[in-house]
């Protein structure tokens, strides 16, 4: 049975992330386009778990991995999730929803408000 990434140690989930990038790369080298997506998941969701959330708060702004044209804008905290809204370039809210969650490990550098 596997066990929950919150009851994992920080070297539990480092051989983890690194089972998880080998699964990867052989999905992504037969071509199994689904596989390769859920271990890319469940890689972003390990590295979440290895992050302080406390490091992160409401109102803050940070760039997004893998979205260079937008940043995102925290409304509050829940767990590893960040929960708010993208903002493009020009610093306008882009997300169709109210609000979104992205895992803490998606955020990048923060970036001073202005």
């Amino acid at each position: 049975m596997e066990r929950r990434f919150s009851d994992m140690s920080q070297e539990e989930l480092r051989q983890e992330i690194a089972d998880l990038t080998e699964k990867a790369q052989k999905a992504e080298q037969f071509g199994m386009v689904n596989e390769f997506a859920v271990h890319e998941r469940k890689i972003i969701m390990a590295k979440s778990y290895m992050i302080n959330p406390r490091d992160f708060g409401p109102g803050e702004l940070y760039e997004i991995e893998g979205d260079p044209e937008n940043t995102f804008y925290i409304q509050y905290m829940n767990g590893v999730f960040a929960w708010g809204y993208r903002r493009n370039q020009a610093g306008v809210k882009v997300t169709e929803e109210s609000e979104e969650a992205l895992p803490i490990s998606m955020l990048g550098q923060k970036i001073e408000n202005k």
